[in-house]
């Protein structure tokens, strides 16, 4: 079990470097901005972790015994966020909020037990990214299955994903304590409930969805790489109840040369709520839809991965259901307000889904496939047969290929040409994500090794291996980054279209390729992830970084 509440930990670390974490990162520096005590940043995150987990875990089961509506919870953390920006924005309503505080011994509410409520309240609305070990955590929320193992795997989770937000909350507080701006704290306050006030509003109306739509999926990789392991598998799915997934099972048995073998009798859909985008809204059975290929979709409406799918799958129903092709959309939720039929159909809309979708809420249907991934898709032929099966993100060509096969098996139907959906996923073997802490450095070829949190003079090998890196000149190795000192530079031998790199500090960074002088980048503010190279054709090279001292280089992701 030691190694699954690492494994959670190491999946939400992943989060929290990844694009869902868009929405919520301005609150984080807004909020940490906004007070001097030291320990705000810690109390944020805590008050995050904690609301996050108990909601994630138990929100659907205590609303429902309160009668409340689904979404109460993320309505009430956009609420609260909303009282809290006023609070710095207007003098008198912050006094007000102190109140409370003031009588638990708080000298200011914009401090650190206010630093509390604002985690409180932003956990209640922090959508990570779906992987495996959270797709666990949500099967065994719906089947009342919380228990100690999956309480303490949402917190190890919880506080994985925290960490490069607690990262975020510290720079930001501690820019209050440089002169120039403890001088103007007042309006830094301002300036940080307006902040607060206008990512409150775009959370509420979803501004952020395109931007992480857009934003490739770079961790993507290396989170199902983490999560997916066969053993990790076995204790997810016990951690949830669900069994091995069946038609995998029979994937794996059959002749390596065989052509969408046989996987089985496609399940019918269970404890479905509703349904919408059908015939006068109802239901359907496999049984109706015999002799058509059916393509089950297993999708929720704030999954950012699903999101990214949804194009493909749109794409293959609009090109190919003259030829009779079905798709079905089984909206099964990761979060309380992911139940709301109401909250899916206007989502539905916005995402252009014009095919049917049923509303799993109770996980029957997603039981009945032993299903274990957003997205993931079931490709059933005229018979009620699944022949072929995919989860997560870009593995399209292959399963537009199955369509096609299945539709022109009779020999006699034209095709049309093949869907016009660009995929934004890595398909070719690059180089893994690579971490410049010392807490994940098994990619560094360093000389000496790298030692913890002391200015040390390392030196480069005259050749590094691909995939690997080595630091030259003066380094401070921290858990998370390293920090350039006098003549830093690393040398990275890789292989990608695109290279990323998350910096943090002030200062440059200049880039050269096979000895070529690329670019110089400018860091400043919070840390970020910067491009550092970028070409249309794979590329595999030496990336020679030269970092002016302060510049902090945390994480190296590929595309």
């Amino acid at each position: 079990m030691a190694e699954l509440f690492f494994i959670a930990f190491l999946g939400g670390l992943i989060t929290g470097f990844s694009p869902c974490i868009v929405p919520v990162l301005p609150v984080i520096v807004a909020g940490g901005s906004a007070g001097t005590s030291k320990r705000r940043p810690f109390l944020i995150i805590a008050g995050l972790v904690i609301s996050f987990s108990l909601a994630e875990l138990l929100g659907v089961t205590v609303l429902s015994a309160l009668g409340l509506p689904l979404d109460f919870l993320k309505w009430l953390g956009i609420g609260l966020l909303f009282v809290l920006a006023a609070g710095l924005l207007i003098p008198i309503i912050g006094e007000w909020i102190e109140k409370p505080f003031a009588r638990l011994g708080s000298s200011r509410y914009a401090d650190s037990r206010g630093g509390f409520a604002l985690g409180l309240s932003l956990g209640l609305v922090f959508v990570p990214c779906a992987g495996p070990v959270l797709a666990a955590i949500s099967t065994a929320a719906a089947n009342h299955r919380v228990n100690a193992s999956s309480f303490f795997v949402t917190i190890f989770y919880a506080v994985g994903a925290a960490i490069p937000l607690l990262i975020f909350a510290i720079i930001a507080q501690r820019a209050t304590g440089w002169k120039q701006v403890r001088n103007h704290l007042p309006a830094v306050r301002r300036a940080a409930g307006a902040v607060l006030a206008l990512t409150t509003l775009a959370i509420a109306v979803g501004l952020f969805d395109p931007l992480q739509r857009d934003v490739p999926g770079y961790t993507s990789a290396l989170q199902d790489r983490i999560e997916s392991n066969s053993a990790i598998s076995k204790q997810l799915q016990h951690l949830s109840g669900e069994k091995a997934n069946k038609f995998a099972k029979k994937q794996a048995a059959a002749p390596k040369e065989a052509n969408l073998p046989n996987l089985g009798k496609a399940p019918n859909f269970t404890g479905i709520l509703s349904w919408f985008n059908t015939p006068g809204n109802k239901p359907l059975t496999l049984t109706q839809l015999e002799g058509k290929i059916v393509l089950i979709d297993f999708w929720t409406y704030s999954c950012i991965n699903c999101q990214r799918a949804l194009p493909h799958v749109e794409g293959w129903y609009k090109d190919y259901k003259k030829d009779g092709l079905v798709v079905v959309g089984v909206s099964t939720p990761e979060f309380a307000f992911e139940h709301v039929v109401s909250n899916v159909m206007s989502a539905a809309g916005n995402l252009g889904i014009k095919y049917p979708v049923a509303i799993d809420n109770d996980y029957g249907t997603w039981n009945a496939y032993n299903n274990e991934y957003w997205p993931a898709e079931y490709l059933i032929d005229q018979t009620g047969e699944v022949r072929a099966y995919d989860f997560g993100e870009g593995n399209y060509a292959k399963m537009e290929s199955n369509i096609r096969d299945l539709l022109a098996a009779d020999g006699t139907t034209t095709l049309p040409p093949r869907t016009d959906v660009a995929n934004k996923t890595p398909t070719n073997p690059i180089t893994q994500e690579s971490y410049l802490g010392y807490s994940e450095s098994q990619y560094s070829t360093s000389t000496p090794p790298l030692v913890h949190n002391k200015a040390t003079d390392y030196h480069a090998p005259s050749s590094v291996a691909l995939d690997n890196y080595a630091l030259n000149g003066n380094w401070t190795v921290h858990s998370q980054e390293a920090t350039a000192g006098s003549n830093a530079s690393l040398t990275l031998h890789f292989t990608a279209d695109d290279v990323y790199l998350v910096l943090g500090g002030t200062g440059t960074v200049d880039v050269s390729y096979n000895g070529k002088h690329l670019s110089t980048v400018d860091v400043s503010g919070v840390p970020r992830l910067y491009t550092l190279f970028s070409e249309k054709q794979l590329e595999s090279g030496l990336l020679t970084l030269s970092f002016s001292p302060g510049v902090a280089a945390y994480d190296f992701t590929f595309g």
